[in-house]
């Protein structure tokens, strides 16, 4: 039996950890969750109750961060929170998903201290300053779980060993590959939805962009109000310029927005299975959508360059036409399941790689791979 330790920072990413998570206890090793970040800030709906609803993890709180803090200091105070804590609990492995600052601190810790670590959806490209967080998390990290071939070889390109790096697909997949339980209805009543006709919309501030990141809101937002489509919106995640979308997300009309603070990943699957169209920047656009065959606009820079589905359609925050055009047009049609990032078997596949010896022989002093 191993102790595994998971880092969590968003509803996103523990998305993608929980049935990771459940695997291993599955296989009977103990599981750890590190929860952070936005997860215990009451406007994005205070989602560590999500983590705490699985009573076979052993869950620490940290707070990283005030209201207004940089992501310099929440990247500072997160590393101290979470060097305390791997000293108090010695973990056999550290698992770190993708390219928060919260990610980065534990790698950092990791990497110090050659604590065996593995970073999940390395490998992947976007247009922001995610990526730099991104691969700086692979180099720092003893093992890669990625989720598809051409990860993989990016990962390699970036001076990683062959065998340091596991094809696992998207985990939350798994979830949105299975009957949740819950239907339509149950979503609706539980999150005030009163309309069955309806598109989603998320849009996150895009850090290297915050001197016009009003204007993209405004413009964005006041396209989808011109369409006189419903939507549910999800509220941003907490970057820098999230209050900014607030400030209008918070003027649009009652009766065809509804916007929720967060939305527990089951009954966030069961959204997407019943929505007309996903609009925004966020990764379900470009991922998640995809794999419904539901129909995305992904909007500025944010996923840039992150997946080229048939079903993905492109626009800035300030083309109106090119948005209106895509919500008529795309609105409630089907294409085929887009399987990039896997068919929804990654907890399998982590139960395999968790089982294989090959993954507790790999050294912690890394060296750069040259090339075959």
């Amino acid at each position: 039996m191993k102790k595994l330790v998971f880092i969590t920072g968003t509803r996103a990413d523990y998305g993608k950890l929980e049935p990771l998570a459940l695997a291993a206890i599955e296989l009977g090793h103990q599981v750890h969750f590190f929860v952070t970040g936005m997860h215990l800030i009451e406007r994005y709906g205070l989602t560590t109750i999500e983590v705490a609803r699985q009573k076979e993890f052993k869950r620490r709180e940290f707070y990283n961060q005030n209201e207004g803090d940089s992501q310099d200091q929440v990247l500072s105070t997160t590393i101290k929170g979470f060097s305390d804590y791997i000293r108090s609990e010695s973990p056999d492995l550290v698992l770190i998903h993708g390219d928060r600052v919260e990610a980065l601190a534990a790698s950092l810790v990791c990497s110090i201290n050659y604590i065996r670590s593995v970073h999940i959806e390395g490998g992947e490209v976007s247009g922001t300053i995610d990526e730099v967080y991104r691969h700086c998390n692979t180099k720092l990290c003893t093992a890669h779980f990625v989720s598809s071939v051409s990860a993989q070889n990016r990962v390699i390109r970036l001076g990683e060993i062959p065998g340091s790096i596991f094809v696992l697909g998207s985990p939350e997949l798994d979830t949105h590959n299975k009957n949740t339980g819950i239907n339509l209805d149950d979503v609706c009543k539980r999150y005030e939805i009163n309309w069955k006709d309806f598109g989603i919309a998320i849009f996150h501030p895009v850090t290297s962009e915050l001197s016009n990141i009003l204007d993209q809101a405004e413009s964005f937002f006041e396209c989808l109000s011109e369409s006189k489509k419903n939507f549910v919106t999800i509220a941003p995640n907490n970057d820098p310029g999230s209050e900014q979308i607030f400030k209008i997300i918070e003027q649009l009309p009652k009766d065809r927005f509804r916007m929720v603070p967060s939305m527990r990943f089951l009954y966030f699957s069961e959204l997407l299975r019943h929505a007309k169209v996903l609009v925004g920047n966020s990764s379900a656009g470009v991922r998640e959508a995809p794999f419904f065959g539901l129909p995305s606009l992904d909007v500025g820079t944010r996923q840039n360059l992150r997946n080229q589905s048939k079903s993905i359609f492109n626009s800035t925050a300030f083309e109106k036409e090119k948005i209106l055009k895509f919500i008529r047009a795309q609105w409630g049609k089907k294409y085929k399941k887009d399987v990039s990032f896997g068919v929804g078997n990654s907890s399998a596949n982590f139960k395999k790689i968790l089982s294989d010896t090959s993954l507790w022989k790999l050294p912690l002093q890394k060296v750069f791979f040259d090339g075959l």
